[in-house]
């Protein structure tokens, strides 16, 4: 027992010869006090009380109201050892997780980053081609849209070859009258025109462009 405790009405240390007692009120007494006082009854605080008997077969809650602090500490102190460690252990696999947690999202959220600015720049490229085409669909065109016609080619009149036959040919619908078309049959692409005897002789004319016949009317 510890070696601060007595009784708590002669102050007396405990002995080999004596017991002591707890009361429920939490004094203390020895054989030969409770002898000379009530039964059940508190010597110190004269209150109704139940007594327990101090030896080493008393429960353990109530030896531990008598053991050493100093004893207590170092039990308490490997106690709180063997807790803290396990809670630290516990602790660093957690952090470990969230770390592990946390590099994951962090290498998705840059795969997702550079497939993001991939299509951004896919799009802005679809973006601009199809405002070029808009552009050029909104242009007005300087030519037709339809197929294109080549121009048709007409005799040249300039040389002095062709004048004259066509004055020619002027002079004879004025003395003949007026003349008729009529559809052209195949026929060679060059033709001679006799123009009537004049002088005694037989008038010729070169070679033209290629003309309808032409028929007198009735």
């Amino acid at each position: 027992m510890a070696c601060w405790v007595f009784c708590n009405r002669c102050f007396q240390p405990p002995r080999t010869t004596s017991c002591f007692s707890l009361t429920n009120c939490g004094h203390v007494f020895c054989d030969t006090c409770l002898g000379k006082g009530r039964k059940d009854e508190c010597l110190i605080c004269r209150a109704p009380c139940h007594l327990v008997l101090l030896s080493r077969q008393t429960g353990s809650d109530i030896q531990a109201l008598f053991t050493r602090v100093d004893g207590l500490c170092a039990r308490y102190s490997r106690e709180l050892s063997q807790i803290s460690g396990f809670q630290e252990k516990h602790r660093k696999r957690l952090l470990a997780f969230y770390r592990e947690s946390i590099r994951r999202l962090e290498d998705s959220l840059r795969t997702v980053t550079v497939q993001i600015q991939r299509m951004q720049g896919t799009r802005s490229a679809q973006l601009w081609a199809l405002g070029g085409v808009k552009s050029a669909a909104s242009a007005p065109s300087s030519e037709p849209s339809g197929p294109r016609l080549l121009p048709l080619r007409t005799p040249n009149l300039a040389s002095s070859h062709t004048q004259a036959w066509a004055l020619r040919l002027a002079g004879l619908l004025t003395k003949r009258g007026a003349w008729t078309w009529r559809q052209p049959h195949p026929c060679p692409g060059r033709i001679s025109l006799i123009s009537p005897p004049q002088d005694g002789r037989m008038g010729e004319l070169g070679p033209g462009p290629e003309l309808p016949l032409l028929t007198r009317g009735p």
